[in-house]
Formats: structure tokens, sequence, C-alpha cells
């Protein structure tokens, strides 16, 4: 009997952009197109045919029972849609995906959940889906409400549930329900730390009992914490794929993180920041590459990018660094040593830069908000942003590295530790 769980082959998605839907087209919705026609082609001329884009192309590779294949990549580079074919939620344009076993998916908050039923019956309906008897789903249902922990709730409909309750319970049934190939999208970010730590350390479980994992994730760490081998997908298409340690090391030397930047349009910025107009933040690693993710053991430098219209006294340009909870971790601002605050004591008319480093070896793994602010010191906020710029934090070669926990707290510093050992002497008698 072969060993494999799910092969692959040069499997792609096709998507249009633009497309109308028209699933239940009526008479009415028809006679009104034809009569608007002619309106619109003098308006906007003939209509072009729609434009498509191949969300996935050319994938291929073959995952073997009981292995846990990690899945990284930026924004758009075709993970979700992967995942999305391999749990038969949409179908390939081309190629063919085998998948042999019965697949627990984790793609969305809330996916194969009804929004009527209860939190219980839900429970039995996902796991009816995945081929189950009755008296299996009773065996596993305490388990999985204890997880989720929203024993209060299990009786109400799940659509009166927070985005947070939904992953709870989604996450429990997931990977309760005993399937023998489990694929989680990155939908932990949901929910809060403490849940998170048990969601990874039930998909370490999963993964110890010999069933298939396929995990995508933007968090480094988990990936190499729970992963063997790691593909790297770009513009739909595999780059690599290696044993995890090099995949990642791969996906964060080249740059392939996501954007790590945030640009503001005339329109987004209000009135009232004249004549400071905020232009960019970015965040760089240490090659000056423009990232989202980056290495704890490495610097990191945020360059603000913006134009004054016309001269400003006092002005001060800063970033807060903040939790995903919101919890300030710290504020710093262009001007807090004393001899930049003399020299820019008067900041005049023009295009400016300014930059700093957060040290290396000082943030934990995880990810931070960046928050802008421009003000002169209790004359005027002139432009404040407290959500400007998401970033993730990867701890690979931190210290502490060779124990496998999660290391608890938002700093994680390298401390020069000294270790002596005193001698006594015995005193005579």
């Amino acid at each position: 009997m072969s060993d494999i769980a799910i092969r692959v082959e040069n499997l792609g998605k096709q998507y249009r952009i633009g497309a109308q839907s028209d699933d239940y087209p009526t008479l009415r919705d028809a006679l009104t197109r034809a009569a608007l026609y002619p309106f619109r082609v003098l308006r906007y001329g003939f209509p072009s045919q729609h434009e498509t884009i191949w969300a996935l192309r050319q994938v291929s590779f073959e995952v073997k029972q009981g292995e846990v294949l990690g899945i990284i990549g930026r924004n758009g580079a075709g993970k979700s849609t992967l995942l999305k074919i391999l749990a038969r939620v949409t179908e390939p344009s081309e190629g063919y995906a085998e998948i042999h076993g019965r697949v627990g998916a984790l793609l969305e908050v809330g996916t194969g959940f009804h929004p009527e039923l209860t939190g219980r019956e839900n429970i039995y309906l996902n796991g009816a889906i995945l081929g189950m008897k009755r008296a299996e789903i009773q065996k596993k249902f305490d388990e999985i409400v204890e997880f989720s922990g929203i024993e209060k709730f299990i009786d109400t409909p799940v659509k009166r549930y927070s985005s947070g309750m939904y992953l709870r319970l989604a996450f429990a049934v997931a990977a309760h329900l005993e399937p023998q190939i489990l694929v989680v999208d990155e939908v932990l970010a949901v929910g809060d730390a403490e849940f998170q730590r048990k969601c990874l350390g039930k998909m370490s479980d999963v993964a110890s009992q010999g069933r298939t994992v396929l995990f995508v994730s933007h968090n480094m760490s988990a990936i190499l914490r729970l992963t063997q081998e790691t593909i790297v997908l770009e513009g739909g298409r595999m780059l690599l794929r290696a044993p995890s340690s090099q995949a990642v090391d791969f996906y964060l030397s080249s740059g392939l993180s996501q954007s790590g930047e945030k640009r503001w349009q005339k329109q987004e910025i209000p009135a009232e920041s004249y004549p400071f107009y905020p232009i960019a933040l970015r965040i760089r690693n240490p090659q000056g590459k423009v990232v989202e993710t980056v290495r704890s053991t490495e610097p990191i430098e945020v360059e603000v990018e913006y134009e004054l219209a016309s001269p400003i006294r006092g002005l001060r340009v800063g970033i807060y660094l903040l939790t995903p909870q919101g919890e300030t971790l710290f504020t710093s601002f262009d001007t807090d040593d004393g001899e930049m605050y003399e020299k820019y004591s008067i900041r005049p008319a023009g295009h400016y830069l300014s930059r700093c480093l957060i040290p290396a070896d000082l943030l934990n793994e995880g990810r931070y908000i960046l928050g802008l602010n421009a003000s002169v010191y209790r004359v005027k906020r002139y432009f404040h942003e407290p959500n400007a710029l998401n970033f993730t934090v990867d701890s690979t070669g931190a210290p502490g590295k060779q124990w496998p926990e999660v290391r608890q707290g938002f700093f994680r510093p390298r401390l020069n530790w000294q270790i002596e050992k005193e001698l006594y002497a015995l005193e005579q008698a």
C-alpha cells in the first residue's frame, strides 16, 4: 500500500478579475442590462475581455503519511488557494491533486459552520461531514468543548459568536475529530496569545500521532517548531521545497516576506495634518530590504517618510510599538536626543526621512504593531495613526532556542549571565 497522503501534479487555479456574478440571472436583470448597454458604451467605451490571473500555476509535490509540511509565502502567493483545492473547497483549473485520507480543514474562521445551528449542533454536523459515527463524535464531544473554552455558549447559535469564539470552536473541532489529514491556514492570529499557544501545542500532539499536517503561517518560529519540510510559494509558483530551517532562511533573506510598508494616499490624510503629510512607514532588515518579517537577532530599521508644506517649530515625529492587544511597549521620537532637539527646533519645508534602529536581541517572537505620531508637545497633534503597520519578529537563533518551549513575554533580551562556582574554606575545628 502506498504511503503517499497527498500527491499534487501541475496544479493551477485561474481566476477572472472583475467578473460579474450571475448565479441566478432574472429576466428583469437581462432587460435592465440591455437597456443600459448603449449608455455604458457612450460613457466607458466597448467593454474589454475580462482579465485573468493565475493564483496558482504548475505546482507539484508529494506529502507522505505522517509528514508535517509547512507552506510559507507573502500575501497573494497562492497559499490559501492551494489549501482550498486540497480541502475540496474549490476546483483546480489545471492539473490534479490526489488525497488519500479523511481531511479536516481550518481555512477561515467558521468555515463549515452553519450560522443558525448551535455550537453543539455544529460539532455533530462537522463530524458527520467527516464520515464519523455519532458515537465517535460523542466520545470526543466533552474534550472539544473543554478545549474551546466556550462551555457557557455551546447551545447558542454560532451566528451570535464573536470571531474569537468562532476560532476556538472551529480549531477544537478540526483538531479533535481525528482527520487523517489536517489542513490549517493562518487563522490563529484571531485568537489571544494563550489560545495560540494552546493551538500550537495541540498541533504538535496531532503531528506526533502520525497524522499528516499541512500548515500555513507567517510565524516562522511556529513553522520551524512544527514542520520537517517547508514549501516556499511566490506568485502562485513553488520556488523551493527544503528542510524547514533552509526554507525559512531562504524566505527571510530573499525579502519575500510581506511588504512591510504602509503608504498613505492623499484621501487618507486628514486636513488638520497640514502642513505635515505622511508618505510611508517602513520596516527594513540589515540588508536594507523592506520586509514584513524580521529576525529578533538583528537590528530593525524603522523609516518614516514625510513632507512639510511649511516650516514647523518644535516638531517631533515618532513611533509607538504596541502588542496585538493594543498595549504600548515603548514610544520614541526623532528629537528625544537633546542635540537633535536643538538642531531641528525649526524644521523647514521639504521632504524628510526620519529613521531609527530597534536593537537586536530585544523583541520576542510574535506580531507587533507600529503607530505613527507627528506633533508639537502640548501645542498640536498634526497626525496620529496608532495601527499604521503590522510586522512579525522571528526568533530563530535567539537565546534559549535549544528548548522548544514558547518563551513568555514580549521582550527576549540577550543578557550577559555569568556562572561561578564558589569555593568555601572548611572551618577548622
